[in-house]
């Protein structure tokens, strides 16, 4: 008997994942679409003067499942790191280390800011918080477990400038699933964890690829090819319909229209892209929900400067309204000075709306706001700025706007009823999760696949259930 035909659309670490193991177990004959020239998505890295550099700051978090780490080291070998983590945070003037340092806190903290945060905890510790209340929102959420110092002088900044939303205006669920900290008790273990004794499995390091993040979507590309996987780059899903005796892709490439004929698809774009690829058979209410959901943009700015370092962190990061970046990294510092001994790239991010002037800014204008901010935090470039090179992200965070996750329920609900489709991953679920976690629902979608071709959707209703409680590793 053939084996079923598997369209796979999406050629990040998720997609990848599942078709690599899909095919190695020899459950499907798959093929991947993917729009971009190169693997990777959101995940990916390219090279900029020699250097490899990443889209944005990635780590692989040491609370990636077993399995998948035990595949990864397989497949990456010597060239998967295990590094520390050296990165701080601008707080009202001060660089705080990050992840936190009991030493550092009590030496660095600003007065005013340790003081309100003291009295916060002391406060919390005799009086009960209240039950969250049916209208909570990311604010209450906060005030309520962290105290108002903490939330108002740090987490509603960075909530502003990453979402472009009002703390009082996101889902209370944007808290729970951004912020693992949620309490003053919870903040000290994690910073005591850093101290011998008392340290975590895992606490204040990563997992990092020699020749950057992309490496771990490129390797899963060429085990999945070595397995039979057709995995097709530049070609945009435009059409995806099916029914009780298959589906069928439809994708535009450089030499025109592709069709692919297959059992199922399993998508991992985002998740309105596929409403929209489905428009035929979509109803008004289903693409009425998915115009609900938005995506925050990003617009990323990379500095070349001829030096070998510019600083021994991997990451520097911006909650100031005043300073037009999130975060600042390093990717030589991520993957322990590999690349050009007289070069490092810096990577700023700029979280923005796609249009806005943000992200139809030139690179001249760009690099000037990244070098202004820079230097209003003390951050000197001290030396010649060799090339400035930009890329731009349509699709960087989910924005839990208040009433969005409504919309995004009647959405999933609407995609579950057609059996030979699934979405999943970070953009197909509209999830703030890490890479190890979409890599766990890769994983979890291919065990939920039969070698007749079937599907055990309750056993996957049952994995969705425990991919609520993903939370991000910050």
């Amino acid at each position: 008997m053939s084996r079923p035909r598997l369209v796979v659309l999406g050629a990040g670490p998720a997609g990848l994942g599942a078709a690599w193991r899909a095919a190695t177990r020899g459950l499907a004959d798959v093929t991947v679409v993917e729009r971009a020239p190169a693997v990777g998505g959101n995940a990916g890295s390219f090279e900029l003067e020699g250097l490899r550099v990443d889209y944005g700051s990635h780590r692989l978090h040491p609370a990636c499942p077993s399995e998948i780490l035990a595949d990864l080291r397989s497949l990456l070998g010597d060239d998967l790191l295990d590094r520390p983590r050296h990165g701080r945070i601008r707080l009202q003037g001060r660089w705080i280390h990050f992840p936190l340092r009991p030493l550092d806190l009590a030496l660095r903290l600003p007065p005013r800011f340790a003081l309100g945060a003291a009295a916060d905890a002391a406060r919390r510790a005799v009086v009960r918080p209240a039950q969250t209340h049916i209208d909570a929102s990311f604010a209450t959420v906060l005030r309520a477990g962290l105290g108002r110092t903490m939330a108002e002088a740090f987490y509603f900044p960075f909530a502003r400038k990453i979402w472009g939303v009002e703390p009082s205006d996101l889902e209370a669920e944007q808290a729970r699933r951004r912020v693992s900290a949620g309490s003053p008790g919870r903040l000290v273990a994690k910073a005591l964890s850093s101290l011998p004794g008392l340290r975590r499995p895992g606490a204040g390091r990563f997992y990092y690829p020699r020749r950057g993040f992309g490496q771990i979507a490129e390797a899963y590309l060429e085990a999945a090819r070595r397995q039979g996987v057709a995995v097709l780059l530049g070609a945009e899903v435009r059409r995806v319909e099916g029914g009780p005796e298959g589906c069928e892709v439809v994708a535009v490439g450089r030499d025109g229209e592709i069709r692919i004929v297959a059992d199922r698809v399993w998508s991992t774009i985002p998740v309105t892209a596929l409403a929209r690829a489905l428009a035929v058979q979509a109803p008004s209410s289903a693409l009425a929900a998915a115009d609900q959901l938005r995506f925050r943009a990003m617009v990323l700015v990379y500095l070349v400067l001829e030096r070998d370092r510019f600083s021994s962190f991997d990451a520097h990061y911006f909650p100031e309204p005043e300073v037009a970046m999130s975060r600042l990294s390093e990717p030589k510092n991520y993957a322990a000075g590999e690349g050009p001994q007289d070069l490092t790239a810096l990577c700023a991010e700029l979280p923005c709306q796609v249009g806005d002037e943000v992200w139809t800014a030139d690179s001249d204008d760009l690099a000037r706001r990244v070098v202004d901010g820079m230097t209003a935090t003390g951050l000197e470039l001290g030396a010649p700025l060799r090339r400035v090179a930009v890329r731009r992200l349509p699709h960087a965070y989910p924005v839990y706007r208040r009433g969005s996750l409504a919309g995004f329920s009647h959405l999933d609900e609407w995609l579950e009823r057609m059996p030979w489709l699934l979405s999943f991953g970070r953009q197909g679920l509209f999830a703030h999760d890490n890479t190890h976690h979409t890599l766990a629902m890769a994983y979890a979608a291919v065990d939920c696949l039969a070698p007749d071709g079937g599907f055990n959707h309750e056993r996957w209703r049952c994995h969705r259930r425990e991919f609520l409680s993903h939370v991000v590793e910050d």
